[in-house]
């Protein structure tokens, strides 16, 4: 841990800000230096998440031993498919990669080898391990983070976000060192491998069947007739927002939603009482808005939606004793033993087993409860390996001492 009074501000990239790619022809000079550069190779980007529908990539920043800095604008150079394969066989240092791979997927650019130094800082027990503390707690660098939300797809790009992104990656692989050295020296570097392992190989699950099911709100939403309006006002948004490749709450905020939800206007002018929908954005589809939900209220009882049910997962652990007083026992036993554990190795419990694999383990266990059968459930859960020789014996321990007891 860095001493407070020792904190530098890191004010400037080394070789100053980097022009920003363009073009081919500057491509094709990143990808060469990048190529014969040495090391780890530093990257980060930027979308304009809150601004735009897509979750797409504005800046890519990458900093390598021998080729210093770069600043590629995607919209400009969508394809790093040859920057991938000139760094096919270089460790790629990431921070909470899980947020940029897609986006640089996107983009032909698919690391083979990960160093998430997010990842590294929650094995290791930090508290704070975004960027910024992590630079100051482990480097005794401070970086200004007032850009990280800013909209990224404008044009141009003022300086001031420029050396901002410069410098996210300025000192990342030195960060990475600096982790890795303390992930060997406590034992957790092949934890670590594992976990970076399991980033990589991650694919987003299918999209759900009913993503208008996620308006933030919606619980508040009783009645059938309601939840059409939901369902017809989001689908209309989610349109609108596609095409015009804006955030959907810039369109329509989910507080619009759900208000029309409940009070089901009939006219523009009682929809336009309802204070969300005096926006500009809003306003400029008053019409389609109520028409929508014309749609709703006109729709037969048969086609209407109904709430929701449980999905394929556990019941909320909340409802765990009402619904199944032996299978609340096991989650709780299984729990204390993974937060002990965690405690032990300075890390989350989260990093440690996963909360949704505790649930599901101890929800349906298997028939016959032992090391073997606990650790194949764990394993068909995701659950690493590492996780796993940690965990099996103390939570399968923990599940006979109850059926001992007598208490499931």
């Amino acid at each position: 841990m860095t001493d407070e009074t020792t904190i530098v501000p890191l004010l400037e990239p080394r070789e100053g800000i980097p022009p920003v790619i363009e073009d081919a022809a500057a491509l094709a000079h990143v990808v060469r230096a990048f190529a014969e550069g040495t090391g780890p190779v530093a990257v980060d980007a930027e979308r304009a998440s809150g601004y735009r529908y897509s979750g797409r990539a504005y800046l890519v920043q990458l900093r390598r031993s021998g080729a210093g800095s770069a600043l590629i604008d995607p919209t400009h150079c969508p394809d790093l498919s040859e920057l991938d394969a000139a760094l096919a066989d270089t460790e790629v240092v990431l921070h909470a990669a899980s947020q940029d791979l897609p986006c640089l997927a996107e983009l032909g650019f698919h690391p083979r080898k990960l160093f998430d130094t997010e990842l590294a800082g929650r094995l290791l027990g930090y508290e704070r391990v975004g960027l910024g503390m992590m630079v100051e707690n482990v480097l005794g660098f401070k970086l200004e983070k007032g850009h990280s939300a800013a909209d990224w797809s404008a044009r141009p790009l003022p300086e001031d976000w420029l050396r901002y992104a410069a410098l996210d990656v300025e000192v990342l692989v030195e960060l990475r060192d600096v982790l890795h050295e303390e992930l060997e020296s406590s034992g957790k570097l092949g934890w670590a491998r594992e976990e970076f392992a399991s980033v990589l190989a991650y694919r987003s699950p299918a999209p759900r069947s009913d993503p208008w099911r996620r308006t933030s709100g919606i619980h508040k939403v009783r009645s059938l007739r309601g939840l059409a309006v939901v369902r017809e006002l989001w689908t209309l948004r989610d349109g609108f927002a596609s095409e015009a490749d804006l955030a959907p709450g810039r369109v329509l905020p989910d507080s619009a939603i759900v208000a029309a939800a409940l009070e089901l206007p009939r006219t523009t002018k009682a929809l336009t009482e309802i204070p969300p929908f005096t926006g500009r954005s809003a306003r400029r589809h008053l019409r389609e808005w109520l028409a929508a939900i014309g749609r709703a209220r006109t729709l037969p009882e048969s086609e209407l939606p109904q709430p929701s049910t449980q999905g394929d997962g556990p019941p909320p652990a909340n409802r765990w004793m009402d619904r199944d007083p032996i299978a609340a026992r096991r989650l709780a036993a299984a729990r204390a033993v993974v937060a002990a554990l965690a405690d032990e190795h300075h890390m989350p419990t989260e990093n440690l087993l996963q909360p949704d694999a505790v649930r599901r383990l101890t929800w349906e266990p298997p028939s016959l409860i032992e090391e073997e059968t606990i650790s194949a459930r764990l394993r068909e859960l995701g659950a690493r390996e590492w996780q796993i020789g940690l965990t099996v014996h103390p939570v399968t321990k923990a599940l006979i001492r109850l059926e001992t007891k007598g208490e499931i």
